[in-house]
C-alpha cells in the first residue's frame, strides 16, 4: 500500500476530522490514529505536540480561511468596521456550517462553558487580533491607561458575543440556520449602536470646553 503523504498540517486535520465522525469518538492514541491512516508517528508530531494541540488548531484554520475568503473581496476591503464584522460574521459561520458535525461533536458536551475550552484559545487570540485591526473608534480619552482598559473590553466584549453566537448557532433548527444570520445582524449591529461615540464626544467636548471655560474665568 502506498503511505498516504501527510507533509502539511492541514492534510492531519483531514484524517483527525474524518476520524471522529466516522468513529464518533476521538482516537485513543496517536500510534492508533497514525496507523489508521497509514501514516507514522513522526508525521503527525512533525505538526503537533498532541490531539489537544490538533483540536486548537482546527478552530484556528477555520478563522483563517475565514479571513483569506474575506481578503479576496474588493468590497471587504471598502467597507466600514461594522460592516467588516458582519462579513466575518457570516463567513465564519459558513465554515462553521460546513464542518458542522465536528464542531457540534467536540463542543457540545461544553456548550454552556465554552469560554473557559483550551481549544478555542488560538482563536481567541487571533479574533482579539482581528477586532483591533478594525480600529473601532472608542472615546479618545488621553490616558494611556484608560485607552488600555478600553481596548481590552471591546476586545473581550467581541469575544464574548462570537461565543454566545457559537452557542446560539449549536442550537438553531431553523432551515439553512436562518435565525443564526439574523441573531448575526442584529447582534452586531447593536454592538455597534452601542458603541456609537458620536453623542458621547459631545458630551466629552462639552465638558472640556466648560472645564476650560472655568479655569479661564477662575484665572
Amino acid at each position: 500500500m502506498t503511505r498516504k503523504k501527510a507533509n502539511k498540517s492541514l492534510d492531519i486535520i483531514s484524517f483527525y476530522m474524518d476520524y471522529i465522525l466516522e468513529n464518533n469518538k476521538k482516537p485513543n492514541t496517536v500510534y492508533q490514529f497514525a496507523k489508521a491512516y497509514d501514516i507514522t508517528e513522526e508525521d503527525f508530531y512533525k505538526h503537533f505536540a498532541s490531539f489537544k494541540v490538533l483540536e486548537a488548531s482546527i478552530f484556528s484554520a477555520f478563522f483563517d480561511n475565514t479571513i483569506q475568503a474575506l481578503l479576496k473581496s474588493e468590497d471587504y476591503k471598502s467597507f466600514d468596521a461594522r460592516n467588516k464584522l458582519l462579513s466575518f460574521y457570516y463567513t465564519f459561520f459558513e465554515n462553521l456550517t460546513a464542518n458542522r458535525s465536528y464542531v457540534l461533536f467536540v463542543l457540545q458536551e461544553n456548550k454552556n462553558s465554552i469560554k473557559g475550552l483550551q481549544m478555542l484559545s488560538p482563536l481567541k487570540h487571533r479574533f482579539s487580533e482581528y477586532i483591533e485591526s478594525l480600529e473601532i473608534e472608542t472615546i479618545d480619552i488621553p490616558q494611556k491607561q484608560i485607552q488600555q482598559i478600553q481596548n481590552k473590553a471591546l476586545k473581550e466584549s467581541a469575544w464574548m458575543q462570537l461565543l454566545l453566537t457559537i452557542k446560539f448557532w449549536m442550537e438553531d433548527t431553523s432551515a439553512s440556520f436562518e435565525k443564526t444570520d439574523v441573531f448575526i445582524e442584529k447582534s452586531v449591529n447593536t454592538s455597534f449602536d452601542i458603541l456609537n461615540i458620536t453623542p458621547l464626544k459631545s458630551v466629552v467636548d462639552l465638558g472640556k470646553f466648560l472645564f476650560k471655560e472655568k479655569t479661564n474665568m477662575s484665572l
